[in-house]
Parts: C-alpha cells; sequence; structure tokens
C-alpha cells in the first residue's frame, strides 16, 4: 500500500482510522461502467485492520461492474460543518471471496472473522444471515487516504 503523501497534517493515525472505520456504517462504493461512465452506491461495509470487506448483493449494477473491471474507490466519512468533516478514501481493486451468493452452507474460514465482526456492528447478533443474495468482496487498498478536519483547531472555520 503507497504511503499517503498529502494533507498529513489532517490524516488519522492508524488507530484512529481504524477506530473510525470501526464505528462508522456506511460507505459509498464507486466503479466504473463498460462505457466508463462512474457508478457510486452507499453499502454496508467491514474493516479488518488491512482490508474493507463488502456485503453486495450479486445481481447488482455494481457486482457486475466489479466482475468486469475489479478497480474500485470507496468513501467513508462523516461531519456536518467544515472542522467536523473526516473520512477515509481507498482505491484498490475489489476479489470475491467464498461463494457467490453466500448461503453459509460451507464454512469460509477467510471469512469467519469478517462475518462476526460484520454481523455484531449491524445487529445481527453473533451469527451472519445469509440471505442467498449477497456474496463478500474484499479490497485490499493499494491507497489509503485520511482527513480529519477537526486538527485545524479552528483554522478555516465560519
Amino acid at each position: 500500500m503507497r504511503e499517503q503523501r498529502h494533507g498529513r497534517r489532517i490524516m488519522m493515525t492508524p488507530e484512529e482510522r481504524d477506530a473510525f472505520l470501526g464505528a462508522q456504517r456506511t460507505c459509498r462504493v464507486a466503479t466504473v461502467s463498460a462505457d466508463g461512465r462512474p457508478h457510486v452506491t452507499p453499502l454496508w461495509f467491514a474493516w479488518d485492520g488491512s482490508a474493507l470487506w463488502l456485503y453486495s448483493v450479486v445481481r447488482s449494477r455494481r457486482w457486475a461492474e466489479l466482475q468486469a473491471d475489479p478497480r474500485v474507490a470507496v468513501v467513508v466519512d462523516a461531519g456536518e460543518e467544515y472542522g467536523e468533516l473526516r473520512g477515509v478514501e481507498a482505491t484498490g481493486s475489489a476479489e470475491p471471496v467464498g461463494e457467490a451468493p453466500r448461503t453459509g452452507a460451507e464454512p469460509v474460514p477467510e471469512l469467519e472473522t469478517v462475518e462476526k465482526a460484520f454481523a455484531l456492528k449491524y445487529g445481527f447478533g453473533e451469527r451472519m444471515f445469509h440471505d442467498g443474495r449477497h456474496a463478500w468482496l474484499r479490497i485490499r487498498p493499494e491507497t489509503l487516504t485520511t482527513w480529519d478536519f477537526r486538527r485545524l483547531d479552528g483554522e478555516f472555520r465560519r
């Protein structure tokens, strides 16, 4: 993964980034259609400290686009006022993990930890609910950019 070169003054520490991604519930996933048009959709996600995990409907435009071109950008952000803005942008390639769609009939050791974390984060209890419509995509970020405007300590606020 490439190191962040710009915005170091406002970038999050790895611990702050991990806490932020653990607390936020919705990311925005940007894919590219066959004709080059961007497509952005909101989605729930999990972060394991090194990869973003997306639980996507396999009969979605997002899934089809990622099968044709796995390049993806994901943004997770928060804040209302300028001085509160913070977030994370990850770019990389999405790779399916496990069966598609996921039924849960077969254990997938790679998914045990992420499925438990996802289920806890979104209120499913300790076991992942499988509906036979979704499957997992893993994004190991090639770039990871963070920002936290609260570090500006009042600069540029209105």
